[in-house]
């Protein structure tokens, strides 16, 4: 989605400031550059079942119905996927990967603020081989319960296949759990059933099925999952990103894999928490409130460094209020 132009001038501000973590990231699942100049507004990230080290990826809106494999080696698209069977995207914000490799695309954005009376979910099968290539999607329509909302974040069960949204609100959302198996032929009601602390850009479920990772512009939470049933567990340390809008568990569910839109986007890797790395539970002393969380990776950095992300998060941290302004004008 696109937002004001200040709120992007201090958006790259942040990522300008941070820059010196993200080219210091290494390859693959330790994070890595999308170079393709197609994708500028890179704003859903999932992890290939069936293909190591490769991130499915889309743009967000004026792009058309493709998705993107992205080798995490190289930054470089291997594969471009053209979907039929669905209409002309509005919004797609969410990629995920449910059981059986299938792929699930969330057409779920409100596009600069227009209310839809219903949105979209296509599901595909991941193709065995990455090459160009046209498939076939089904086509599902979403409607809320309790009224039409914005929304960004698509997540899949992997043990049950059942799909659940979370809407984007700047005083926290719900997460909405859709019906025990979608229909391509009626509509899908999807029913809140659970509060999630922040304002949600992104969110993905490990691929054991444990833990639902929640990111926001400037943090994130990490929940205990338990087939739609959450348990709030603790902050997430998310990078700083010019416009941080994806999140992913790698394949094998020990990192964590942020992403943000623009172009050259970089992806950042972060131990995932629990036993495989920085557990960062609400008690431990984590810096920030619930979507301002700290930006840096653990890694040993300098004074100068700390003095740099502090700056950054307060340019954030301006850049927010003078959103809330904007939008209370409009």
């Amino acid at each position: 989605m696109r937002r004001s132009l200040a709120f992007l001038a201090a958006g790259l501000l942040v990522g300008v400031l941070a820059a010196p973590e993200t080219a210091a990231a290494a390859d693959g699942d330790e994070g890595f550059t999308i170079t393709d100049p197609r994708i500028t507004e890179s704003s859903g990230l999932a992890a290939s079942r069936l293909h190591p080290g490769i991130y499915w990826t889309h743009n967000d809106s004026d792009d058309g119905p493709y998705l993107y494999a992205v080798d995490s080696a190289t930054g470089k698209t291997v594969a471009t996927i053209t979907l039929t069977g669905v209409g002309t995207p509005r919004d797609v914000e969410a990629v995920s990967i449910g059981p059986d490799n299938q792929i699930y695309v969330g057409d779920i954005g409100d596009n600069d603020g227009v209310t839809w009376s219903y949105v979209w979910i296509y599901r595909l099968a991941e193709p065995k081989e990455l090459k160009d290539q046209t498939i076939r999607a089904t086509q599902y329509v979403v409607k809320y319960e309790d009224g039409s909302r914005d929304a960004e974040s698509l997540i899949v069960d992997p043990d049950t296949g059942r799909t659940y949204i979370i809407d984007k609100n700047e005083d926290g959302g719900h997460l909405y759990e859709g019906p025990a198996e979608l229909s391509a032929s009626g509509t899908n009601v999807f029913k809140p059933v659970a509060a999630v602390d922040l304002w949600a850009t992104d969110a993905a479920l490990s691929p054991d099925g444990k833990q639902l990772a929640v990111r926001g512009y400037l943090g994130g939470i990490w929940y205990d999952w338990d087939a739609g049933k959450i348990k709030r567990e603790g902050r997430l340390d998310v990078p700083l990103q010019g416009q941080g809008e994806s999140v992913s568990y790698s394949a094998d569910g020990t990192k964590l894999m942020y992403g943000s839109e623009g172009a050259d986007s970089p992806v950042t890797a972060e131990d995932a928490p629990g036993d495989s790395g920085s557990d960062s539970s609400s008690g431990s002393g984590s810096s920030g409130s619930s979507d301002a969380g700290s930006g840096s990776g653990g890694d040993g950095s300098d004074g100068g460094t700390i003095k740099v992300g502090a700056l950054a998060v307060a340019v954030a941290f301006v850049a927010l209020l003078g959103l809330r302004r904007l939008r209370r004008r409009g």
